[in-house]
């Protein structure tokens, strides 16, 4: 089917209704999409809240906190037949609110649009139509801790370090936490794991085979929505993400247009969401990156200090799809994917060899069938890779500074000798200026300068 059958076919998309119940000590969240004969009804639990702080937390708080969190999860189901109009019946938004769910949308599902050739620039692309009552009502937190999401690769060990200096009030959020996860947290050894359990529905994984729509959507988004929504329950004034400058780089331009795999890990979208979430979601809540000031590789190297996160940290996303689930075993490094071929480049210049094959298992730069992925990873294709991985500056840097430590020199440094190296003449400054980096634009606050 195509994008224009599907919007002939299905002109509306509707957000009907979210409910939320208690279950043992589980908040369970539902919500009701709707698109003509085909609806959805995801789920998502929130494990363990504490019972008597949730009976304290005034119902409309979490009506429009739940609510919020219905917006964003909307996105997956909404993508399969990508209609004109979205209208929403399960709350009330004023016109401040539908163009900042437009913007989002438009920008967070780019590489979408990009991969199904969907031309998304008309100004009447997207119509949001609130139809819904009920009104805003702010949360509040009242205590100093701090809400750390925790997805299980190297930038998530190193904002648990970082934080640990500053409050033993410090907890870890994870969704759908994979043995590695599990893992990095005992290392870690402070707080709580607060873990949350969400599942794609079925019906869509169906309708995917079958032709419908399918494609990216901007997770840490929904991630953001989802640790508000704890931080209120679990009395959390600081939600610490762990998003690096490199994220502000796009992969590719289409139709006049950035298009961004990690849109919603970049400042833009930080700096947007932080103004949403003062303006109608918590009062006093500090939602913010640590990792703000600096690249991929400079990160890289402040990790290969944590030896002991060697053994449980995994960023391979491939690995990550094949399990998916609450503490199954999320298995290695696939060695295959531009994400395994970046961490391995910005880690090799700062560990030994000794230590690079005990994480993955193997020589990536042995590998000639990763020939092509390093050109799209330093910027020799157009397309950069879609995945979370650093600027093309600093894969240039990587790969000379593994180039300037290794001796024998394997198939990718070969041809990076040969065909990258005489490229430029002044890497030396190249990589001091990369290593050196330093983002002052950033929501750090003043409490975690001082």
């Amino acid at each position: 089917m195509t994008f224009k059958d599907l919007r002939n076919k299905y002109p509306t998309f509707s957000y009907e209704k979210f409910d939320y119940e208690i279950k043992g000590s589980d908040l369970v969240i539902s919500f009701c999409f709707r698109t003509k004969e085909i609806e959805f009804n995801p789920c998502v639990v929130i494990k363990d809240i504490s019972l008597k702080d949730f009976k304290k937390t005034d119902s409309s708080v979490l009506d429009n906190l739940v609510f919020n969190l219905g917006m964003i999860e909307m996105f997956s189901y909404w993508k399969a037949t990508c209609s004109k109009r979205i209208i929403v019946r399960a709350g009330k938004l004023d016109k401040k609110q539908i163009n900042w769910w437009k913007d989002i949308l438009i920008n967070g599902m780019g590489q979408f649009f990009y991969e199904n050739k969907i031309n998304f620039t008309a100004s009447d692309f997207i119509e949001i139509i609130s139809e819904g009552k009920g009104k805003v009502k702010k949360g509040k937190v009242s205590r100093k801790g701090i809400l750390i999401p925790v997805g299980g690769g190297k930038d998530s060990a190193v904002t648990l370090e970082l934080m640990k200096k500053f409050s033993k009030d410090v907890d870890c959020f994870s969704l759908n936490p994979t043995s590695n996860t599990v893992d990095m947290f005992k290392v870690f050894g402070y707080g709580r794991m607060i873990v949350c359990e969400r599942k794609i529905e079925d019906k869509l994984l169906q309708m995917n085979r079958k032709g419908y729509l399918n494609g990216h959507t901007p997770f840490v988004a929904y991630l953001s929505f989802l640790t508000v929504l704890v931080s209120v329950l679990f009395n959390k004034k600081y939600i610490v993400f762990s998003n690096e400058d490199s994220s502000n780089e796009g992969n590719v331009k289409w139709l006049g247009k950035e298009i961004n795999h990690q849109y919603s890990k970049t400042y833009d979208f930080e700096n947007k969401f932080r103004k949403y979430c003062s303006e109608y979601l918590v009062n006093d809540l500090e939602y913010f990156s640590v990792l703000r000031l600096l690249y991929e590789i400079q990160i890289a190297r402040i990790f290969s200090y944590m030896k002991d996160y060697f053994p449980v940290f995994l960023s391979c996303n491939e690995s990550q799809k094949t399990y998916s689930g609450i503490k199954k075993k999320a298995g290695k490094w696939c060695g295959a994917c531009s994400k395994c071929l970046f961490v391995y480049m910005i880690l090799c210049p700062f560990i030994s060899k000794e230590e690079l094959l005990s994480i993955f298992g193997q020589d990536l730069f042995e590998k000639k069938e990763l020939l092509e992925t390093l050109k799209e990873l330093i910027g020799e294709k157009k397309v950069k890779p879609f995945e979370c991985v650093g600027t093309r500056k600093e894969a240039l840097v990587a790969m000379y500074l593994c180039y300037k430590k290794e001796g024998g020199l394997p198939v990718l440094l070969r041809y990076f000798e040969k065909s990258i190296l005489p490229k430029h003449k002044n890497w030396e400054n190249m990589s001091i200026e990369a290593m050196d980096h330093w983002n002052r634009k950033n929501f750090i606050p003043k409490y975690f300068k001082d």
